[in-house]
This record gives structure tokens, C-alpha cells and sequence, in this order.
């Protein structure tokens, strides 16, 4: 029997989450919503030193943000005993063993090694010693970190997004799963928790296929057998620079972004086609996103996270939403004035907030910009009367010109100016109704209004 999709995000809680981050959280996700699984959030923070509760926190209100609700949860702190599990079994089969150099010691193997043109793999001194000599190390004070007995074998596994993958397990260190102070390091925990958590989609970044084949040997010994991989290209910013550097993370965290005003279906939206030689389509939830999600689209280059990518797929996010959907926030802004108003300004929209300032230019207090006394006192000579609708505009101008002489940019700039103090902006037809008369004649003739 094929068991469901499950996948799983697993964060450590030793910083806030960055664009990159959010990639690998919605690629989960949207694998999971368009599969009909489930997405797992499980917080890797077996690490007391580094990780906190305020930054697992902040995660979690990060990942409410985009919209990426979990259906299982869990802390590896609260697992230890299966970790401890785990560890016994792969000692008695023979696989976990005890070695007791310093970080010192192996440094200098290492530089050795590569003095002598050798690959720095650690030479496995460890298993050479009696238990005489391991009874005197630890008689010194010493401890042992323990590491795992890789099988000098090709370990491969036919990846999603990568194709046909091969590692060589020869040509790797056998990996240090517990430190000398007995706590445990990432690969064990998360492998444990893929088990019995029924992962069967693994969905990571690609700097993970090498330790992918140490883990698919990791999950033989515990008589488990792997899930899928899928490894996708990294994402760097914009100036190809790592977004794990400490200054490019939160440059592009979650929260500056956020604080920044972006919309979270747009950076969504743009995370799940950087990669793909798709367009980028705005959309408005992300069971649209879902429904078009391929990871055999994204391509195997690393790729850069721009800005002015993530205004342009705001601005067009913004361009789609309805007014239902507006309304709220418009009135938590203090600024919803209607229907005809939000269709009138989201075409100008770069960010949600921008809606405030066209509430402030329909309303006021405006100060208009006269540049000519005389243009203005025919335009509002020719000022109709109301009631005012999209018509408006047109028949208005139409007199203006007739009266004046004016026609294209001499003639309505002139009138924008007046009527909002500002070159730019959505259209004159159906902002001068939201305007009104009263407000458009005192603009005319040059009064704060």
C-alpha cells in the first residue's frame, strides 16, 4: 500500500527565517497541498546553546504569514530518548563507534593529508584502538565523539530534480553523529524523525546531495528504508552572494520583508517560479499555486533573489485583489472609501499601504500645483456640474480644449497637477468622480483642499 505524502520543513530556532528559508517551507508545502498530503513543521533545536523559544516563535509567525499551516509538529528536544534509541542500535550492529581525537588533532591530519596530495578523509584510527588504549584516553579526560561506519560503496538514489544521483561513500569521512559532550548533531535526529514520522518526500536545497548518500546508509542500518529526494538549486541574493551570510539573511528576512510591506502571496508567488522557465503569474491563493507546482520545472542552477522582482510580482498581486478582500485592510488603514476607489487606485499600487496616500489625494488636504493662472481659470470655468461619473472626465476636457486650444499633454497634465498635485496616477475618468466637484474647484483655484 503506497503511503501518503508527507513532507516536512525543519527549521533550527537559531535565527529568523530568510527568502530561502521560505522557498524551502513553500516547495514543501505546495508538494504536500497538490499531492493531498501532509506538511510537517518540526523544529530542529537539539542545540541548547544556539537555539531559543523566540526565534522558534518567530518562525512559527513567520510561516502563519505566508500561509503555510502544518498538519504535524513536533521539537526534537522533546525526542531525545528516540535519538538515544537509535544511537544503541547503531552501536550494538557495530556501525557507531567511539574515536577521541582532539579538533586540533584532526586539523593537523588533515593538513597532512592534503600535503601529501591525499583526500583529507579521516583514516578511521579510531576503530585501531585497544580497549587499553580508550580505557587510558579517557583516564586523560577525555571523551568521545562518536562517529558512524560509512560502507566504502556507491550509494544511489534517483532524485526528483537532480535525475540519477550517485555518492561514493569511499571518498568520505565517516560522519560524527554524537559530540564528546553527548549531544547530538543534526544527521541522526532528523533521520530518526523522517522514520517515524513517515516522511516520504525529502525536499532540500542541493548542497545536501553528498550528505543524502551518508544518510541513505544512516537509514539502511536502522532498517528503514529511504524516502524520495528531490534536491533544488540554492537561492542567493542579488548580488550572488550566500543568503546563509549573516547580513544577506536578514537583509531578506521574512520579517524586513514583511515590515517592508510586501504582500506574502506575491513573495509566494515569485518564490515558487524563480527557477522555472515559467512566467511569473500573480494569484491570489496558494491553492493556485499548488495547482500548477512541478519540481521536474526547476532548473539545476543556483539562482538569485531580486527585489525589484518581488515589487513587480506585489504590484501585480495587488492588481488582482478585490475589493472584498481589500476592505478590511483598507479600513484598518483608516482609508476605505468605497469600491470605485479601490478599483480606481490598485492599478497604481506598488505596495498595500500606497492605497492610504491616493485616499489622502482624493480627499485631502492637497496642495494643488497652479503653473498657470489662466489655464486653470478656464478649466474651472468649464467645470461641469454634478452629479459627476465616469463621463465626466471626457466632456470636461472636451470644453477645455475648446476654450483653451490645449490638447494632449498640455492639456491634461496641467489638470493632474491641479486635481493631485503629482504627474502620475490612475486615471483622471475615474478619479475626478471620487474627488468631487467642491474639492476639484477649490484645487482649481489654488486652495489647499
Amino acid at each position: 500500500m503506497t503511503r501518503p505524502v508527507t513532507v516536512r520543513f525543519a527549521p533550527s530556532p537559531t535565527g529568523h527565517l530568510h527568502v530561502g528559508n521560505a522557498r524551502a517551507a513553500l516547495f514543501n508545502f505546495l508538494f504536500a497541498r497538490k499531492n493531498g498530503g501532509k506538511f510537517m513543521l518540526r523544529m530542529d533545536d537539539p542545540d541548547d546553546e544556539r537555539s531559543t523559544a523566540e526565534f522558534a516563535a518567530a518562525i512559527e509567525e513567520d510561516l502563519d504569514w505566508l500561509g503555510l499551516k502544518h498538519d504535524i509538529f513536533a521539537r526534537q528536544s522533546e525526542r531525545l530518548e528516540a535519538y538515544e534509541a537509535a544511537a544503541e542500535k547503531l552501536k550494538a550492529a557495530g556501525r557507531l563507534y567511539p574515536a577521541y581525537e582532539s579538533a586540533a588533532e584532526l586539523d593537523r591530519r588533515r593538513k597532512r593529508q592534503l600535503a601529501r596530495g591525499l583526500p583529507p578523509v579521516y583514516d578511521r584510527a579510531a576503530l585501531k584502538l585497544t580497549d587499553e588504549e580508550r580505557a587510558a584516553l579517557e583516564a586523560e579526560g577525555r571523551r568521545p565523539h562518536w562517529r558512524f561506519k560509512l560502507d566504502h560503496e556507491q550509494v544511489a538514489f534517483d532524485d526528483i530534480i537532480q535525475g540519477h544521483v550517485a555518492v561514493d561513500g569511499a571518498s568520505l569521512s565517516d560522519p560524527v553523529l554524537i559530540r564528546e559532550d553527548g549531544r547530538f548533531l543534526y544527521t541522526l535526529p532528523s533521520i530518526v524523525d523522517d522514520i517515524d514520522f513517515g516522511i516520504t518526500h525529502v525536499i532540500r536545497g542541493s548542497d545536501h546531495i553528498t550528505n543524502t548518500g551518508v544518510q541513505i546508509q544512516i537509514i539502511r542500518a536502522l532498517g528503514a528504508e529511504p524516502p524520495v529526494f528531490g534536491h533544488y538549486s540554492l537561492l542567493n541574493g542579488p548580488e550572488g552572494k550566500p543568503l546563509s551570510k549573516r547580513h544577506e539573511a536578514e537583509r531578506f528576512s521574512l520579517r524586513a520583508l514583511r515590515a517592508a510591506g510586501y504582500e506574502a502571496i506575491a513573495l509566494n508567488a515569485l518564490l515558487a517560479r524563480l527557477g522555472t522557465p515559467d512566467p511569473m503569474e500573480p494569484c491570489l491563493t496558494l491553492d493556485e499555486l499548488a495547482e500548477g507546482f512541478d519540481l521536474s520545472r526547476l532548473g539545476r542552477s543556483d539562482i538569485r533573489f531580486d527585489p525589484a522582482d518581488l515589487a513587480r510580482a506585489n504590484t501585480a498581486c495587488l492588481h488582482l485583489m478585490p475589493y472584498a478582500a481589500a476592505a478590511p485592510r483598507l479600513q484598518a488603514l483608516g482609508c476605505d472609501l468605497g469600491e470605485d476607489f479601490w478599483d480606481t487606485v490598485k492599478p497604481n499600487l506598488v505596495l498595500f499601504s500606497d492605497a492610504a496616500e491616493w485616499a489622502r489625494i482624493v480627499q485631502g488636504p492637497l496642495d494643488p500645483i497652479i503653473e498657470e493662472k489662466d489655464f486653470a481659470a478656464a478649466a474651472l470655468a468649464a467645470l461641469p456640474p454634478e452629479p459627476w461619473g465616469a463621463e465626466t472626465w471626457g466632456a470636461w476636457t472636451d470644453a477645455v480644449k475648446e476654450a483653451t486650444g490645449r490638447k494632449g499633454k498640455a492639456l491634461f497634465m496641467p489638470l493632474r497637477l491641479a486635481l493631485t498635485g503629482l504627474t502620475h496616477g490612475p486615471e483622471l475618468k475615474n478619479l475626478l468622480p471620487l474627488i468631487g466637484r467642491a474639492r476639484a474647484e477649490a484645487r482649481l483655484k489654488g486652495l489647499t483642499a
